[in-house]
């Protein structure tokens, strides 16, 4: 293919990743490092108290923020280096924290708070989401033909639904005397709130979120058992290796591409967990990084948004699903390079 042909096929491509992903990309790393703030100038004012036989004043210099001629408030903008970065990460105290093997002191910074709840959202639900959509594909690979239709629409199901839809749905399950609470609450004799400590509700969003992706790992994985040789399970047949041995020397080692291509898309997903925490309605005990990043850029009591703070958690949840993908894609460019050396 010729150069110009080439540039004209792709062309396209790069100049739409270059508006909507460099740009704003550049434009969060540029926000993360500035601040946008009031400008506000010194005014001296004279202030009367009524005395007994004349009045008493006196000059007072009074802070107020200074405006255009059409009454607007004045703003600068002004280079501030990583002094976001610092605020949130705080490192003074996390050294400390981390020389005192204090948890419960890191965990009062948000940021460590966010990181932790995501990290373990992340890492605990990768294995099971490949594990129950892995069992739900051999399930529904050994069923009668006729079944595999509506068997397949069932178990898609719980991934069409919005996932704050969804969030919001198993929590009124849970919350105060929801059906699900009541029956556990009816079984075990006594009085039940799923919603008063963290690790419950950690655990309401950790089955919510297998239950919501297991669906895509699943009709993956289905795919690529359709494309697995029949001759080569057949000869594994005959040479007596048993479901298991099958399953670990001939089925995996062939749906490896896709494990991996499930991982990253999990990993990628997970770690900006964000509807959970809104449906679930969690701020009080769990928050994630996203949610921090929202929170931002939510108006406070004096009106203003933090969109530095913001741009710095943007930057450092990008920097951290980086470092996860490092892993999965070592491991297959070492694996693409064996197999090339043969």
């Amino acid at each position: 293919m010729k150069n110009r042909t080439f540039l004209a096929f792709v062309g396209p491509s790069l100049f739409l990743m270059l508006l909507f992903i460099a740009g704003p990309l550049l434009s969060v790393v540029w926000q993360s490092v500035h601040v946008t703030r009031a400008v506000y100038e010194e005014v001296e004012t004279e202030v009367c108290t009524p005395g007994f036989l004349t009045q008493k004043c006196t000059m007072e210099i009074r802070t107020q923020p200074q405006l255009d001629e059409n009454g607007q408030q004045i703003t600068e903008t002004i280079f501030v280096g990583f002094e976001s970065y610092k605020n949130l990460l705080q490192p003074e105290v996390a050294l400390e924290s981390f020389k005192q093997g204090s948890w419960a002191k890191l965990s009062n910074i948000d940021f460590y708070k966010a990181l932790r709840f995501t990290l373990t959202f992340t890492l605990i639900t990768l294995p099971l989401v490949l594990g129950m959509g892995l069992l739900v594909a051999l399930t529904v690979n050994q069923a009668l033909q006729s079944l595999r239709g509506p068997i397949i629409f069932i178990s898609l199901l719980p991934f069409v639904i919005t996932p704050v839809i969804g969030a919001l749905s198993i929590r009124w399950l849970f919350v105060g005397d929801g059906i699900l609470t009541a029956l556990l609450e009816w079984w075990l004799e006594r009085d039940i709130a799923m919603f008063a400590q963290g690790w419950t509700i950690e655990v309401l969003m950790l089955s919510y979120r297998v239950w919501h992706v297991t669906p895509f790992a699943f009709i993956v994985f289905y795919a690529g058992l359709q494309t697995v040789s029949r001759d080569t399970l057949e000869s594994a047949i005959v040479d007596g290796a048993t479901r298991w041995q099958r399953l670990k020397l001939v089925i995996l080692p062939h749906l490896s591409p896709l494990i991996l291509f499930v991982s990253i898309i999990h990993l990628m997903d997970s770690y900006r967990v964000f509807e959970e925490v809104i449906g679930f309605r969690s701020q009080a005990h769990v928050i994630s990084l996203q949610w921090l990043t929202y929170d931002f850029l939510t108006l406070d009591d004096t009106g203003n948004r933090m969109i530095s703070r913001a741009s710095a958690s943007s930057m450092l949840t990008m920097i951290g699903i980086v470092f996860l993908l490092i892993f999965p894609l070592r491991g297959s460019w070492r694996e693409h390079r064996k197999r090339r050396s043969g």
